[in-house]
């Protein structure tokens, strides 16, 4: 079956010429020329049904652009957080950090050098594209579960968190939780 290439909406009424808000519904008309298909939309006030020679034609809407996604921690801030979480050993804080330096490579603030295999396990030597410093993370055993949990008890966190001590306590064990673990053994 071949493929048929049809041009995206301009935004505005063919017939009118006014332009279309976001979520606006207006009709599409396709017809066939000597170039190929071509497009035409019409808005509800000047659709009058299909005019003559249509190929087809279809309801539809202007999509609904997404506003950008809030920062509510910036750069500093994580980049501040990371390095101060460098000499923890309580596991919770070591996969959080490892988490966190994925989110700061992704954000290009920290680069992967090399991993170094120890007999404490796997640890990513990275370095701070700000200064150049190197920093080695360990890389905690976890399964892909484990990540999407904390990735997402991360960005709960991000998002509330306006300063490194903010995260620093977000990160900081919970006592209840903790209990509640032991009580399970």
């Amino acid at each position: 079956m071949d493929e048929i290439e049809i041009d995206k909406t301009v935004g505005r009424c063919s017939i009118s010429g006014r332009a279309f808000t976001e979520g606006e519904a207006f009709h599409t008309v396709i017809f066939e020329t000597p170039r190929g298909y071509e497009r035409q939309d019409i808005s509800d006030e000047c659709w009058q049904g299909p005019p003559p020679g249509v190929v087809c034609h279809f309801q539809t809407r202007l999509p609904v652009k997404e506003k950008p996604r809030k920062t509510f921690v910036d750069d500093g801030v994580l980049m501040d957080f990371f390095q101060r979480m460098s000499g923890e050993d309580e596991p919770r804080k070591l996969r959080f950090r490892f988490v966190l330096s994925l989110i700061l490579m992704r954000k290009r603030l920290l680069k992967y050098e090399q991993t170094v295999r120890r007999q404490e396990g796997e640890f990513w030597e990275m370095r701070l594209v700000k200064d150049r410093s190197t920093h080695r993370v360990l890389h905690p055993p976890m399964s892909d579960t484990e990540i999407e949990e904390l990735t997402r008890e991360l960005s709960v966190i991000l998002q509330g968190a306006g300063s490194a001590a903010d995260l620093a306590e977000a990160a900081a064990p919970d006592p209840l939780s903790e209990a509640s673990d032991g009580a399970a053994s």
